[in-house]
């Protein structure tokens, strides 16, 4: 076994955290050889929550756990680190406009991100999962100006999971059996499930999924608006945001970034729209088709983007744009 790597999750009193912690300290992300130092960051209205969290880690006995470092301060959270999860945001509250929303998080992102920038190693990791997650992830980032852009990303494989999913089940396949669906955009209802290039495995055989499925009404509608709005119906049914899913998406996103991503298949992640060949406007926080190797995303190149996609993808764009501006706004005066 080599040196443990630290791994910081903010948010970390949290219910995301809650099911998100066992995963990573078990070594389902970062291999079973793997040990790790799990530094678990929240507010100090929360330091004894979080100490009921530190109990149940111990009490685990996980073999790769090292050491659990609970903290309320940045330079202790942030040192060092190779992995940043950064799960804790404000989350909206009743009645809240959501310029209210980005002023608040623009504040702990910009702070979260000089923290990086002062302690961590510039090799780090960073994963932005807490909402709103592209725009958060891209203040992280401006405010991080000595690690390099590339490593910064947000999440959207719970939306790409639940696209799998969707198409899953309707083909009555596993979603093991479905692949190179693609999240584009912003990790919001304007988001855009494309299946123009996914393939499923129907019988041995593998299938555009517009051929698999032969309804295009469906695809075009009620599927994406399931993927869309599919958070929204967990709040409904549960009372509480998507907890479980959030963090096998987690799981599944930073293993990708440590392991790479199989080779024929890529993979949705929000990431630094520099640089790319679908006419996304440069300095956004996007989400994109990508595929990793040695812990360096790529684009996929070259798929061809119908009329019905690009105005979709225009749409998420814009408001990205509109997120972007309001919350550099913010930035100058947080």
């Amino acid at each position: 076994m080599g040196e443990p790597i630290r791994v910081l999750v903010t948010g970390a009193a949290g219910q995301i955290a809650y099911s998100l912690l066992y995963s990573i300290a078990k070594g389902d992300v970062f291999g079973k050889e793997q040990p790790l130092i799990l530094v678990l960051l929240d507010i100090t209205p929360m330091m004894t929550v979080l100490e009921g969290v530190v109990m149940e880690l111990q009490d685990c006995a996980l073999p790769l756990l090292r050491e659990v470092i609970p903290t309320d301060k940045e330079e202790v959270a942030f040192k060092d680190l190779d992995i940043a999860i950064l799960v804790g945001s404000m989350p909206r509250r009743e009645g809240m406009e959501r310029k209210d929303l980005l002023k608040a998080n623009v504040k702990i992102f910009k702070s979260q991100g000089a923290a990086l920038d002062k302690y961590a190693k510039k090799t780090v990791k960073v994963v932005v999962v807490g909402n709103p997650a592209n725009t958060n992830c891209l203040i992280a980032s401006k405010s991080a100006p000595s690690i390099p852009k590339e490593n910064f990303s947000c999440l959207t494989r719970l939306d790409h999971n639940r696209a799998k999913s969707q198409i899953a089940l309707k083909l009555g396949v596993t979603s093991n059996d479905v692949k190179n669906v693609i999240i584009w955009g912003n990790h919001s209802s304007t988001q855009y499930p494309d299946v123009n290039h996914a393939k499923v495995n129907v019988k041995g055989k593998e299938v555009g999924v517009y051929e698999a499925i032969k309804d295009d009404s469906w695809l075009k509608g009620d599927f994406i608006l399931t993927v869309q709005q599919r958070g929204a119906a967990v709040i409904k049914a549960r009372k509480l945001s998507s907890a479980m899913s959030a963090a096998k998406a987690i799981c599944d996103h930073v293993r990708d970034i440590w392991f790479g991503t199989p080779a024929g298949e890529f993979v949705s992640m929000g990431v630094i729209s520099d640089g790319n060949s679908y006419g996304v406007p440069e300095d956004l926080l996007y989400s994109f088709p990508v595929v990793i190797k040695d812990k360096t995303w790529k684009f996929v190149e070259g798929l061809p983007i119908n009329d019905f996609s690009r105005e979709k993808m225009d749409l998420t764009a814009k408001e990205l744009t509109e997120e972007k501006e309001t919350a550099v706004e913010f930035l100058s005066s947080a």
